[in-house]
Parts: structure tokens; C-alpha cells; sequence
């Protein structure tokens, strides 16, 4: 018998959702992601600490934190592209949320870094919040064939948004969104199917698929495996290491979730800016947790801007 992860394979594209790679070695993912918090552990492995003090010597400019920050990340994400057949995510600093012009000079900075270690853009995703200032870079940054990834989604409003913009992928979240509901009073669901955020994902998929957008949609921010499964089908799904291993570990079938329903139609009016506001306004938990996830990465931005601090002395 295959294994769980075996047979996902053959319904989704399977992606690492590590920075390590002695994981990513293990489980063959076709794409790997990264964002502050992912770094930040990477940054303590072993393996990464001659990646910290090149980083650090070889920093400049203005700001030569910010400057070996970048250069970690592009170094960590290095490595990782010699173990995968496809892309990288890359996320820009999260405090550049909300400024679009500060979100596509980052971008352009990255993927010059990328160059330098001879690394093409195709290899790469630009990891960008989603907001309404992020979608805006992304949409310049997509005309320039430089390919974006739109993380922190959690609101409908997001994913319709992302997907007029042009955006070549978005990580809508599972996990955080159950933990808001669970937070909030809601009894754990009866079956994976009945979970909010696997709803959520389900319900992007389907409207993508619905209108013919071309937007790959990653299902992220995994808690159980019984939420990867229920999203079998989904274009790409973005999987902890620990997870990755236990469906490595069951022999369970898997069978595919998620199928296209009724024919194409034309999509509605696109949204402007006050009508993706207020969209995204009404929903309190997408309110509440992508604001939750700017903070949380700009704070472990910092704590790793604190050790290559350290390291320039």
C-alpha cells in the first residue's frame, strides 16, 4: 500500500512548509516556503550558521541589518533550491504591509540577491501579505514576470481580490482560521469537511475554478492531517515536516475532495478598494487574524534581525 503522502501526491502538488532542509531533503516536496518565523528556526539549525555569519560580514548600505536579514533569507532559500524541482517563497518584511511601493523596491531587492547567487526569478515566488496595499505590489510585480505568492488570507474578499489581480499564487490559511473559531466559542467540528477553514479553502477553489481563473491556490497553515485531507484535490498544499511524516506513516486511503462543480461563468464586477475594504471589514476573524499575522512576523522579523545584530557586533 502507498502511503498517505504518496497518494496525496497524486491528487495535489505537495510543498514543504519548512526552512529546514534535512526535512525537505526527507520528504521531496515540489516547492518549499518560508517566512519570518520559519527563518527564525531555520537560523538556529547547525546547518545554517555559516549562512548567519556570511550574512552579517557581507552586509552594507544604510541599513546593514535589514541588508544581512535579506541575505539570510536569500541564502536559506538557496539551499533549498538545490533540493526542489520548483520554486521558493521569499516573504517580504512584514512591516511593509501596508506600503506598496516599499513592497515591490523589497521584491526587486530580493530577487537582484537571487541573481547574485545565480538564481532565477522562475525559481522564485515573492511571499507578500495580503493586503490591499500587498495585492497592489503584487499585481506590478506579476506584469514584470517576476511570480508572487499572496500569504495571510483569510477572507473571501482576499482571494477574489488576489485573483483579479493576477496574482500566480495565494496561501489561503486553515489552522489559524479554525483557532479563531475554537477561540471564540465554537464546538471542534464533527468531521474535517465541517471545519471553517477547510470550508474556506473549499470555497476559494471552487469560485477560482468556477470563473477560469488561472491563480494556483494553496491550501497552508495546517494543524491536523485530517485538514490536508479534506482538501485533497486542492491545487498545492503547503504541509508542516511533522505532519508531512505522519501521513507518511498511514497506509489509510485518500481519496480525492475537492472537484470543479458546474460549468465556467463570467466573473462579477471586479472589487475596488472600498468595496474590498468593506468586504474584508465585515469579516472580524480575517480582520483580526491577518492583522495578528503582520505583527506576529514583523515580531520574529525582528528577533532575527536581534541575532544578525549580534552578529555584527
Amino acid at each position: 500500500m502507498k502511503s498517505q503522502l504518496d497518494q496525496l501526491r497524486t491528487h495535489s502538488a505537495v510543498v514543504a512548509d519548512t526552512g529546514d532542509i534535512e526535512a525537505i531533503a526527507r520528504f521531496m516536496p515540489m516547492d518549499a516556503t518560508t517566512n519570518p518565523s520559519l527563518l527564525l528556526k531555520a537560523a538556529a539549525l547547525p546547518a545554517y550558521a555559516p549562512h548567519l555569519a556570511a550574512s552579517a560580514a557581507a552586509a552594507s548600505g544604510d541599513d546593514p541589518v535589514g541588508d544581512a536579514c535579506d541575505r539570510l533569507a536569500v541564502a536559506i532559500g538557496s539551499e533549498i533550491v538545490k533540493l526542489i524541482p520548483g520554486r521558493v517563497s521569499t516573504e517580504v518584511d512584514a512591516r511593509l504591509s501596508f506600503d506598496t511601493e516599499a513592497t515591490v523596491a523589497r521584491a526587486h531587492r530580493l530577487v537582484r540577491l537571487y541573481a547574485d547567487a545565480g538564481i532565477g526569478s522562475d525559481r522564485l515566488l515573492i511571499k507578500i501579505a495580503a493586503t490591499w496595499e500587498g495585492i497592489r505590489a503584487a499585481e506590478r510585480l506579476e506584469r514584470e514576470g517576476i511570480h508572487c505568492n499572496l500569504t495571510l488570507l483569510f477572507s473571501f474578499a482576499q482571494a477574489v481580490a488576489c485573483a483579479e489581480a493576477g496574482v500566480y499564487l495565494v496561501s489561503p490559511f486553515v489552522g489559524r482560521i479554525l483557532d479563531w473559531h475554537l477561540a471564540n466559542g465554537m464546538a471542534p467540528p464533527a468531521a474535517p469537511q465541517d471545519d471553517p477553514g477547510v470550508r474556506s479553502v473549499t470555497r476559494i477553489w471552487q469560485y477560482y475554478k468556477q470563473h477560469g481563473y488561472d491563480t494556483v491556490v494553496m491550501g497552508a497553515s495546517f494543524r491536523n492531517t485530517g485538514q490536508v485531507l479534506a482538501l485533497a484535490g486542492c491545487d498545492r498544499l503547503t504541509i508542516s515536516p511533522d505532519l508531512l511524516a505522519e501521513l507518511e506513516r498511514s497506509n489509510a486511503p485518500v481519496a480525492r475532495a475537492l472537484d470543479e462543480e458546474g460549468g465556467r461563468v463570467a466573473p462579477p464586477a471586479a472589487l475596488d478598494e472600498a468595496g474590498f475594504r468593506a468586504r474584508h471589514d465585515e469579516d472580524t476573524m480575517a480582520r483580526e487574524k491577518l492583522e495578528e499575522g503582520i505583527r506576529k512576523f514583523a515580531a520574529d522579523q525582528q528577533q532575527l534581525e536581534a541575532l544578525l545584530a549580534a552578529q555584527l557586533g
